[in-house]
């Protein structure tokens, strides 16, 4: 987990409502929703720690990602994931950016929802593929068209992330746009 040194501790950020108490905030959805990089924002504006579960799988793994589906599988790799976030949640809050496939596991998706606050990153198709394709790492594009496989993606995981307690539109606009709605949704949250 990285902190910003610059930025201010939890307590000197005022940001999150009572009602969020001691929770992580997860951040879920498809791939290219911009989960990471509106998660480093996100932390920095709230002065929590971040987290990016795909670098702590690879971490703990010691290969990436990529070498762990080819390697194992991935219902091996969705073990490990279930088991890499568990330990992160349990750990103090900060805000946790996760795989595009990790709340669809039943078992790490009710952790998720039992341990922290989740937001739903929601983005359309043109975004998505637009954003997958400034990046070749993703195991489940190789050598498949990217809009045919988001679409297939978006039309079994959206109703799965659509559990989240909180959904927030990932436009193809600047990212801060979708921080700074995050954050007006986060204000009106209530447990």
């Amino acid at each position: 987990m990285s902190r910003n040194p610059k930025s201010p501790g939890p307590a000197a950020s005022g940001a999150l409502p009572a009602s969020i108490g001691e929770r992580s905030i997860v951040l879920v959805g498809l791939m290219g929703s911009g989960k990471s990089t509106i998660g480093r924002r996100l932390a920095q504006r709230l002065g929590m720690a971040f987290a990016d579960a795909d670098d702590e799988i690879e971490r703990a793994a010691g290969m990436t990602i990529s070498d762990m589906f080819a390697k194992f599988g991935e219902a091996h790799f969705r073990d490990g994931e279930r088991r890499v976030i568990a330990r992160l949640l349990a750990g103090r809050p900060h805000v946790l950016a996760t795989g595009g496939g990790a709340f669809i596991n039943d078992e790490t998706r009710a952790l998720i929802l039992k341990d922290s606050l989740s937001i739903w990153l929601d983005a359309d198709i043109p975004t998505l593929v637009e954003r997958v394709a400034r990046r070749s790492h993703r195991p489940l594009l190789k050598d498949r068209d990217p809009g045919q496989v988001l679409r297939e993606l978006a039309a079994v995981r959206n109703p799965i992330y659509a559990e989240a307690h909180i959904r927030v539109s990932s436009a193809s606009s600047p990212h801060e746009h979708t921080v700074r709605a995050i954050l007006e949704a986060l204000s009106k949250w209530n447990a």
